[in-house]
């Protein structure tokens, strides 16, 4: 059964790695991987099936973005694109045929158990929480490159009360952000874990739990989604200039 902590596999000096700590490399690594394999296969004249569909994903997003960013797609795209494979890679890694059979034995006093080596890194909160501020802090170093600090700091302070008034509840708003980014993304993913091991336990037959872990799969699809549109919406709000500002 999955727990709110993720298990520790082992320590490097007094510093604990996880198993969420290892199913994150082992993401960077498909994603370092991709890119080494497409790198070299670009130059063909004619390009492969992982090829064509990697860049039709990055076109439809690409074009998606540019619907709501405009001027600033080039400055955004690189996060949302980043964002979502990265979460979406991180949150189907856990389905893995097989995943939660390997690991480490462990006794607590009345039966063995099994660690899983590799933990979706999407239910850990450590990572969501993270994740979102890498999110929010990305967004406030665009928006302060991008429109320059006076623009920037228009958003949250101003000479006018009622301006003024929005502006603090904006910054109660950053605050919210990461919470809900990170509890969204968080909660979801554990949930679909322990729905999976629930189903697992009751049922004998292999082919029963399918539409469960097709739900599953749909579930890690749309939490990338809602994680890098949310970025996108936020990065493409916060850099853009107030009250009318150009």
């Amino acid at each position: 059964m999955p727990t709110l902590a993720p298990e520790i596999i082992f320590y490097i000096d007094n510093f604990p790695v996880t198993n969420t700590i290892l199913n994150t490399i082992l993401v960077d690594g498909i994603i370092v991987g991709s890119v080494l394999y497409i790198s070299k296969k670009i130059t063909k004249l004619v390009p492969g099936m992982f090829q064509n569909i990697i860049e039709l994903l990055v076109k439809g997003f690409y074009d998606l973005t540019e619907t709501i960013a405009g001027k600033n797609t080039n400055k955004i795209f690189p996060f949302f694109m980043s964002f979502f494979l990265f979460i979406i890679i991180a949150n189907w890694s856990g389905l893995i045929l097989g995943s939660d059979l390997i690991g480490l034995k462990e006794h607590d006093g009345t039966k063995d158990h099994l660690i899983p080596l590799f933990r979706n890194a999407s239910s850990d909160m450590n990572f969501t929480i993270a994740l979102a501020l890498v999110s929010i802090f990305a967004t406030h170093i665009l928006s302060f490159k991008t429109i320059g600090i006076k623009k920037y700091l228009s958003h949250y302070f101003s000479f006018n009360p009622i301006n003024l008034f929005v502006g603090i509840l904006d910054i109660i708003s950053e605050i919210t952000k990461t919470i809900s980014l990170s509890f969204r993304l968080f909660g979801n993913i554990f949930a679909g874990e322990m729905v999976l091991v629930i189903i697992g336990g009751f049922l004998s037959f292999f082919v029963i739990p399918v539409p469960f872990i097709a739900f599953e799969i749909f579930v890690g699809l749309i939490q990338a989604v809602v994680f890098s549109m949310l970025t996108m919406v936020f990065m493409t709000m916060l850099m853009t200039p107030k009250h009318g500002e150009h």
